[in-house]
C-alpha cells in the first residue's frame, strides 16, 4: 500500500482502492486521477479527499528495490490548464517539501492557479540503506522522472513545468536540458546552485572527492540526521544532546539549542556539503549564554513546529551518495563526472535563491542565457534561509508571488 505523505481533511477519511477503481465516482476530480492511476502503474493507490481537491498517492512499482512515488493533487471544481511536476530536494519527499503545512503550501497554491500538481518522490524515500546502490545518481533520478512525464504527457496532453527545490531544482534543470517536448513551458528552480568559479569551485571539487571516496568505501547512502534533531527538540527540548557546546566543549547543547543551531548556522556544521549554505537552512538567530540552558535562539520565518511537520512526513530520509557526488560535480563545473547541458535549456527559467541559503550565485542562469535562452529570471530573496521559501508563514507574499 502506498504511504500517505500528509493528512486528510479532518473528519474525512482516506479511501484506499485497487488500481484503476476510483473511490468516489461522484467526485469531480476522480476521473482525472483514475486516468493517471491507470496510466502510471499497478501500485495500490490511496485517495484522500479535501475541500475542493483530491489527492492520489501511487507507488510506481517496476520491480526495483523501492518504488518512485507519485502524488497528484487535483482540483475537483475545474479542469486543469497544465501540469506542475514538483521535485523535492535530497532526502525529502513531496509531502514534506510541497504539502507542508497542510493548509498553506505550494502544492495548493499551484492547484488554485489551475494546475494539476504531480509530485515525484525519488526511490530512496521508500528504500533502506541496503537498497541504495552506487548508481543512484542524478542521471538515474532524471530517468525516473522522464518515465513518469512521458506516460502522463501521452495520456493528458497538457503543457507542463518542472518546479524543484535544492537538489530537486538541479534535477528540474537537468531534465529540461534533456526534454525536447514542445509542451515543456517553464522550469522553476528554488534555492539551488549551478557551477561555481574560483575558490568555491575548488571547494566543490573537494566535496565531490569526499563523496567519491565514500562510494569507493561502500557507503552508498547517508541520513543527514536533521529530522531526528528536530524531533528531539520538540519532544525533549531541555534534554542534553550528544554534541559538544562550542563555548565549552566539555558541555553539551540542549536538544532545542542543537536543532536551532543546525538550522540557522548550517554552514558551520562539519558535513561535506554544509558549507554550500551562505548561513543556514532557516533564517534565525543564535546567541550563546553562560551555559547551554541559557542560549537564546529563534527562527525568523518558519516555526520549529513546521520543520517538525515536514520531518514527520519523511520516509527513509536517506540521500544517495552518488546523487551528492553528482551535485558536487555540477557545483565544481566538473563536466567529466556530471554535466548539465545549460545551453539546451530552452524553456522559460525562473530561478529564485535565498540570501541565507544558496545565496547570490548566478553563474547557472548566466550559462543558460549564454546558450541563447533569454527567458531567464534570477532573483535572491533577502533574509530567507534554504527551507524558508517552502515553509515560511510569509512565503506566499515573499517568494511564491515571484513565480
Amino acid at each position: 500500500m502506498a504511504r500517505q505523505h500528509g493528512e486528510a481533511e479532518p473528519g474525512r477519511p482516506a479511501h484506499e482502492t485497487p488500481a484503476g477503481r476510483p473511490a468516489d465516482p461522484a467526485d469531480a476530480g476522480i476521473g482525472l486521477l483514475a486516468l493517471v492511476e491507470r496510466t502510471l502503474g499497478t501500485g495500490t493507490a490511496v485517495y484522500v479527499p479535501g475541500d475542493g481537491w483530491i489527492r492520489l498517492t501511487l507507488p510506481l512499482e517496476d520491480g526495483g528495490p523501492a518504488p518512485v512515488t507519485v502524488d497528484v493533487i487535483a482540483d475537483t471544481r475545474r479542469t486543469p490548464r497544465g501540469i506542475a511536476y514538483l521535485l523535492p530536494g535530497g532526502g525529502l519527499n513531496f509531502g514534506s517539501v510541497f504539502f507542508t503545512p497542510s493548509d498553506l503550501n505550494l502544492a495548493h497554491r499551484l492547484r488554485r492557479e489551475g494546475l494539476l500538481v504531480v509530485g515525484v518522490t525519488p526511490r530512496e524515500d521508500a528504500a533502506t540503506a541496503q537498497d541504495i546502490g552506487p548508481d543512484w545518481g542524478l542521471a538515474a533520478h532524471r530517468r525516473d522522472l522522464a518515465a513518469a512525464v512521458e506516460a502522463l504527457e501521452g495520456a493528458l496532453g497538457l503543457p507542463y513545468q518542472y518546479v524543484g527545490h535544492s537538489a530537486g531544482a538541479l534535477l528540474a534543470l537537468d531534465a529540461a536540458a534533456h526534454d525536447e517536448s514542445p509542451r515543456l513551458t517553464r522550469v522553476v528552480a528554488l534555492d539551488t546552485t549551478g557551477p561555481y568559479s574560483g575558490d568555491l569551485a575548488v571547494r566543490a571539487a573537494q566535496t565531490r572527492d569526499a563523496y567519491e571516496a565514500r562510494i569507493a568505501g561502500g557507503a552508498y547512502a547517508t541520513d543527514p540526521g536533521l529530522a531526528a534533531l528536530v524531533a528531539r527538540a520538540v519532544t525533549d527540548p531541555a534534554g542534553a544532546s550528544d554534541v559538544p557546546w562550542p563555548p565549552d566543549p566539555g558541555l553539551r547543547f540542549t536538544n532545542a539549542g542543537l536543532a536551532h543551531y543546525a538550522l540557522v548556522r548550517t554552514t558551520l556544521l562539519p558535513g561535506p556539503a554544509d558549507w554550500i549554505h551562505t548561513q543556514g537552512h532557516a533564517a534565525g538567530s543564535y546567541v550563546f549564554g553562560a551555559a547551554p540552558a541559557g542560549d537564546r535562539f529563534g527562527l525568523t520565518h518558519t516555526p520549529l513546529a513546521t520543520w517538525h511537520a515536514a520531518a514527520t512526513a519523511l520516509g527513509s530520509g536517506l540521500v544517495p551518495t552518488a546523487l551528492m557526488r553528482d551535485l558536487a560535480a555540477v557545483w565544481a563545473g566538473d563536466e567529466k563526472t556530471y554535466a548539465i547541458d545549460w545551453g539546451r535549456i530552452s524553456a522559460e527559467v525562473v530561478w529564485i535563491n535565498t540570501e541565507l541559503g544558496r545565496g547570490d550565485h548566478a553563474r547557472g542562469p548566466r550559462l543558460i542565457r549564454a546558450g541563447g535562452n533569454r527567458r531567464v529570471r534570477f532573483a535572491v530573496v533577502p533574509g530567507y534561509g534554504h527551507g524558508d521559501p517552502l515553509w515560511s508563514q510569509t512565503a506566499a507574499a515573499d517568494v511564491w508571488s515571484l513565480l
